[in-house]
């Protein structure tokens, strides 16, 4: 038997304590790797599982909301496809489409339960056919819908040939395309200088229900009225231009714009038609013109008083000339409608020459001033001048007045006072400038022959001698021998 030291038995319990311990670590690795080995067995047998169980379902989502699920996508593009088809008899010529907001999500189900009938019927009605269009925007707000950028452009240039001729928009155009400084305007030309439109107009290319797109000559008649359809009123009993206008806030000549041949005479009749539409212009075009033109230049009258010719005496000083300026103008119209005329130069060929007369303002009694004042205090005018009775009338009757004094109606000298025949007693006064007056039929004479009376002095008194038939006074006016009609000098 060998005994065996301390130090020996220590490095022997070391030793089986270090070959314990790899013993164990082998066994713990052992189990690890079948654990391992068990894990991944059972995952690819799982998936293996799953691979052949699963099945694929498709979730519907139009414009954010849902619509339900199908088990065959196909289904969704062949409704859409149909959908299209069907409009595209309607809509000829236009880029149809179906389903542009339509979103479709799959997903794996062990046990697919969807109703693909009641799915796709519910998103046939939730889904509409759009075309492709071309949006024409007004201020950013989009405003009519045309076929495309060829159909824009026709629009537009429909639009402008509105309100100019197709030679005028060729030259504004072939203008604007060229630097060359234009020529002097001629003599009474008028020529275009620009066309604006007063809103911002753009477009861009969008996907919009086919409905709504609409040809170019549409599109000018929507831009300028606001609509395209004509509202209309049927005539009322009791209707008339003025209500009919109030009710639709429109005037009665802008009525009878809308309704050519209707008048202010026209009778209305019940149950007839008016156009009613109102017009509301969703863009504004103004023309621009350049006008030269040579004009006449009125001249003015003027009328200069002097002490140094009696009053009622003209003469002329200088005689007046019209003259001639050359002006060049800028015309503004909107829609058609002039809205302002400036002017651009200015030039004067020949100066207009002022007509000036003298007029006197220099008084004395013996002279009339050419104005004559009512000869009676009152009174109205019982006959006229004209013929009367198989003879001729040369004066007036007036007759009832307030009143029997008779005045002179002017400054003048008596050159008559007294009894003659048909005439009775009779006043004669020459007013020293071309006039005379007659008062006659006097009760009574207050005058004499060669006296100088201011208007207003009285003469006589108003009676009913002579050949009369009642109390009035007959009143003659003569200008330089020849009798006229006195209501023409009276002051009345």
């Amino acid at each position: 038997m060998f005994l065996k030291s301390k130090n020996e038995e220590q490095k022997l319990s070391k030793l089986n304590v270090l070959s314990n311990g790899k013993s164990n670590m082998v066994k713990k690795a052992a189990v690890s790797v079948l654990l391992i080995s068990s894990i991944s067995f059972n995952m690819a047998f799982a998936k293996e599982s799953e691979s052949s169980t699963l099945k694929e379902i498709y979730h519907i989502y139009t414009n954010g909301q849902y619509v339900g699920a199908v088990s065959d996508q196909t289904k969704v593009q062949s409704m859409l496809n149909k959908k299209v088809e069907e409009s595209s008899s309607q809509f000829k010529d236009l880029s149809l489409t179906a389903g542009s907001k339509l979103s479709v999500v799959p997903e794996q189900v062990f046990t697919p339960n969807t109703d693909d009938k009641a799915t796709l019927q519910k998103l046939e009605s939730l889904v509409e056919v759009e075309a492709k269009a071309f949006a024409l925007s007004i201020n950013d707000e989009m405003a009519v819908y045309v076929k495309d950028l060829d159909a824009y452009n026709e629009a537009l240039r429909k639009l402008k040939l509105h309100f100019v001729s197709e030679a005028e928009l060729n030259i504004l155009e072939a203008r604007n395309n060229t630097s060359d400084t234009l020529p002097d305007l001629k003599e009474n030309e008028t020529r275009i200088s620009n066309l604006i439109i007063k809103e911002k107009v753009s477009g861009v290319t969008v996907e919009t229900n086919p409905s709504q797109i609409v040809s170019p000559d549409d599109a000018v008649k929507l831009l300028l009225e606001g609509t395209l359809e004509k509202e209309l009123y049927t005539v009322a009993t009791g209707d008339v231009l003025g209500t009919i206008a109030d009710k639709h806030s429109l005037t009665s000549a802008g009525l009878m714009a809308l309704n050519p041949g209707i008048t202010d005479s026209t009778v209305l009749q019940v149950g007839q038609e008016l156009n009613v539409t109102v017009l509301k212009p969703l863009i504004n075009i103004e023309v621009q013109y350049e006008k030269k033109a040579v004009e006449t230049m009125l001249h003015t009258k003027k009328v200069e008083e002097t002490e140094d010719m009696y009053k009622g005496d003209t003469k002329v000083k200088q005689e007046g000339s019209d003259g001639q300026k050359e002006a060049t103008y800028l015309i503004s119209k909107v829609n058609g409608v002039q809205v302002g005329q400036s002017v651009i130069e200015e030039t004067m060929l020949v100066e207009p020459k002022d007509h000036i007369v003298l007029k006197g303002t220099k008084v004395i009694p013996s002279r009339g001033s050419g104005v004559f004042a009512w000869p009676a205090e009152g009174g109205y005018i019982s006959s006229k001048m004209g013929h009367r009775w198989g003879r001729q009338h040369e004066g007036i009757d007036i007759a009832r007045p307030s009143g029997f004094t008779i005045k002179a109606a002017d400054n003048g000298i008596v050159v008559a006072a007294g009894s003659d025949g048909t005439y009775g007693n009779r006043v004669i006064i020459d007013h020293q400038n071309g006039y005379k007056t007659t008062y006659a039929h006097l009760s009574s004479i207050s005058a004499k022959v060669g006296q100088v009376v201011p208007t207003g002095t009285k003469i006589g008194v108003m009676g009913s001698t002579g050949r009369s038939t009642g109390t009035h006074l007959h009143f003659e006016v003569e200008k330089n021998g020849v009798t006229i009609n006195p209501l023409t000098v009276l002051n009345q």
